[in-house]
C-alpha cells in the first residue's frame, strides 16, 4: 500500500533502523576486557564470584544499580520521527 510520498515498507524500514540502532548500544554498552578486582566508581572490593559470573564487569553492585537507574530516567527520543508525523 503506498502512502502518498513514502515508498512501500518506509514504515518498516523504521522500525527495523530502530531497533537494529537499541542493539547496537546494548551491545556497546557490555562490559569488555577482563574483570576488575575493585570497583572503578568507589574503589570496593568486587566479589569473585560477580567478576566469573559477569566477564569484564567493572563496577559493584551497588554502583551498577544506580548506574542502571539513571539510565532508566533517560529515555531519548526517536530521531526518525513517530509514525503519525510521518503520515501527515
Amino acid at each position: 500500500m503506498a502512502g502518498g510520498f513514502t515508498k512501500d515498507g518506509a514504515v518498516q524500514d523504521q522500525i527495523d533502523a530502530t531497533i537494529e540502532d537499541a542493539v547496537k548500544n546494548a551491545r556497546s554498552r557490555l562490559p569488555q576486557g577482563a574483570s576488575l578486582a575493585e570497583c572503578e566508581a568507589c574503589g570496593d572490593d568486587i566479589p569473585e564470584a560477580r567478576q566469573a559470573a559477569i566477564p569484564g564487569v567493572r563496577l559493584c553492585v551497588t554502583c551498577q544499580s544506580e548506574r542502571d537507574q539513571a539510565q532508566e530516567q533517560f529515555s531519548g527520543y526517536n530521531r526518525r520521527g513517530s509514525k503519525d508525523s510521518q503520515l501527515r
